[in-house]
């Protein structure tokens, strides 16, 4: 019988954690501390019921069970759980929202690759004028 494919655990945001900042990670990535800042994560993301998550998630498959306050962009699929918060937009191909829990904002799932390769651009394309303009604004607030 063949065995489960298990994704290594690559980062761990503890309970107890507070990071200040956006964190690339190159894999499944788990949050139960507090992180203010985007999460890019190349594989899965699980926000646990301690999470809170001030800052745009990226990845694969991304669960939440804590408190997001920004974007989800999820290449495969989002689930928000019956403890799960969520105030901003969610794009993806696939979504589970368990009965009990919050979304405010724009839920977005695309069918099709063509779609979802499009919304995926836009949604990088205007996350990228952002940081421009948030970088810019904090260099002449500085001077």
């Amino acid at each position: 019988m063949p065995q489960a494919r298990r994704e290594a655990l690559n980062t761990i945001i503890g309970p107890d954690s507070l990071i200040t900042g956006n964190v690339d990670a190159g894999g499944f990535t788990r949050v139960d501390g507090s992180l203010k800042g985007d999460l890019s994560a190349r594989g899965r993301v699980i926000a646990g019921e301690r999470a809170r998550i001030r800052g745009s998630i990226t990845g694969t498959n991304v669960t939440v069970g804590g408190v997001v306050y920004g974007n989800i962009l999820a290449s495969e699929r989002v689930i928000v759980l019956a403890t799960g918060i969520v105030l901003g937009d969610i794009i993806t191909r696939r979504i589970q929202a368990d009965e009990g829990c919050l979304i405010q904002g724009r839920v977005l799932v695309c069918a099709g690759e063509e779609r979802w390769e499009e919304e995926a651009r836009k949604y990088r394309d205007a996350r990228d004028v952002r940081r421009a303009l948030g970088s810019f604004a904090g260099a002449s607030a500085g001077e």
